[in-house]
């Protein structure tokens, strides 16, 4: 690599990041905008309440992302306790009904001087920015259970635990995801991973089968056409999405289904509004876009010459990499209904600027290998 090529600031330098991450941002202010619109006029008198604090998300989020990229990622070895034990007492804070906001039967915000902000969604990058330090200094004794797997499961199951207070089944499953997947590339034993799968069964009892909204879920993902106005509404509606959109989409802002037909057409379903509007050739370039920053991502891990940079990545990769698969599929009807957003691409303030700060520290790790090689 040329003496130019590595002056320049990791912002600039990773473009296979910077480049889609823009798109994809851009992609949702407009989508934002056109699943909103009708919800504004409606609710606030004017079509472009969301789309406005959307562009206002995403220019924090940039400068975000700028500073994050700009540290040295091996700088977070050194604070990662500071960044877990915040993210701790962040969870335990939404939990105070003085503080806290309720939304669709769940305590899932905080309210701190009028900044509405989202715990959990910095709990997970607290989470990836510990197991990295954590399995990279424990690789000596990686195979042993009380070293390599106890102390990671421990600290998950603290987090979900928390989370499911909310409640937030949906977060829990992301990072239970990302969780096992470092301590897989880290080199844990597989028959460590697999020890908790006889727990599985009471947890699904407990969780999900005494648990009428989510059991309704399951009913509804299994079979949405057979109780279309109920448990299977929000499937039915995001398949006619995708199905009335054809292979070029009706065309943006002439979409029915967020029409007061499918709920949060502007959050969890928008991915069904760019397939009914974009059509299939929009909902393919932006599972393409999403496949370059994975690609990136994996790669980074792969070459980085420093096992934290390595695992970090890995883990910030497959943060974004497990929202898109969880989203996309509950749009297409391939999973179960959760309430999680399509990255940089759904409103929400908490969201996009974590997803950013995320992308920006990958940006470094990715620009310190170049470095080093």
């Amino acid at each position: 690599m040329n003496r130019n090529t590595r002056q320049l600031h990791p912002f600039f330098s990773e473009k296979s990041i910077l480049f889609p991450v823009i798109l994809l941002s851009g992609i949702g202010i407009i989508m934002v905008y056109s699943a909103s619109s009708s919800i504004s006029l409606e609710n606030h008198n004017t079509l472009f309440y969301y789309m406005k604090k959307q562009a206002l998300f995403f220019i924090i989020s940039m400068c975000v992302m700028f500073v994050t990229a700009s540290f040295p990622y091996k700088l977070y070895k050194s604070i990662s306790y500071i960044i877990l034990f915040c993210a701790i007492g962040l969870l335990i804070a939404v939990l105070v009904p003085a503080l806290n906001i309720k939304a669709g039967g769940a305590n899932r915000w905080l309210n701190l001087g009028g900044f509405i902000f989202q715990p959990a969604e910095f709990a997970k990058l607290a989470l990836i920015l510990f197991l990295g330090y954590s399995l990279s200094k424990k690789q000596e004794l990686i195979k042993s259970f009380s070293v390599g797997f106890i102390p990671h499961a421990f600290t998950y199951l603290l987090f979900a635990c928390l989370i499911l207070i909310q409640p937030d089944f949906g977060t829990v499953v992301v990072l239970g995801i990302i969780t096992w997947g470092m301590m897989f590339v880290s080199g844990v034993k597989i028959l460590h991973l697999l020890s908790p799968a006889p727990l599985l069964l009471p947890i699904f009892y407990f969780f999900v089968y005494k648990v009428p909204y989510r059991l309704d879920r399951i009913l509804g993902f299994l079979n949405p056409w057979d109780d279309p106005y109920n448990t299977g509404y929000q499937i039915t509606h995001s398949l006619k999405a995708f199905g009335s959109g054809g292979i070029f989409g009706k065309g943006i802002g002439l979409g029915m289904q967020k029409m007061h037909y499918l709920p949060e057409p502007y959050t969890d379903f928008i991915f069904s509004i760019i397939g009914e509007e974009l059509g299939l050739i929009g909902v393919f370039a932006v599972l393409c876009l999403y496949l370059i920053l994975f690609v990136k991502g994996m790669n980074i891990a792969k070459t980085s010459n420093n096992l934290f940079g390595a695992i970090t990545a890995a883990g910030l990769t497959m943060y974004v990499g497990v929202q898109v698969v969880i989203n996309t599929g509950v749009a297409l009807g391939l999973l179960p209904t959760k309430g999680l957003t399509l990255p940089f691409i759904s409103y929400g303030g908490t969201s996009l600027v974590v997803n950013m700060a995320a992308m920006g520290i990958l940006m470094n790790i990715g620009a310190s290998s170049n470095d080093e090689q």
